[in-house]
């Protein structure tokens, strides 16, 4: 089980800044994931395209677009909603991210519902 400790400050999140990578479980199994802020709310998703599974960000945390707009695989070029997650275009339009539950409180992102 993965230990209860916050995923990061909440300052650490700018709109269209740098995501923060971290290990989540899904169905006891540890996985990659990562959350990024857009339009001030927090967004989290496994680290995995809906293309093939590769992680999105080519450097650690560099999840936007250049227009901060969209996240973007990197390696596919499948650019995605980030507050559903849904591929807009590239190889899989319609397929989604798989959502990681977080809350923004007491100043710091938890796993959450």
């Amino acid at each position: 089980m993965l230990e209860v400790a916050p995923i990061c400050a909440a300052e650490a999140l700018v709109d269209g800044g740098m995501g923060v990578r971290f290990r989540a479980e899904r169905a006891g199994v540890p996985v990659s994931a990562f959350a990024v802020r857009h339009e001030g709310k927090v967004y989290a998703y496994e680290n995995a395209c809906a293309h093939i599974p590769v992680e999105l960000d080519y450097r650690d945390g560099e999840f936007f677009d250049l227009s901060r707009r969209y996240l973007v695989c990197a390696t596919h070029g499948a650019y995605y909603a980030p507050e559903t997650g849904v591929c807009l275009g590239g190889p899989c339009p319609g397929r989604k991210l798989a959502p990681i539950g977080v809350i923004e409180r007491d100043g710091a992102i938890w796993l959450g519902a």
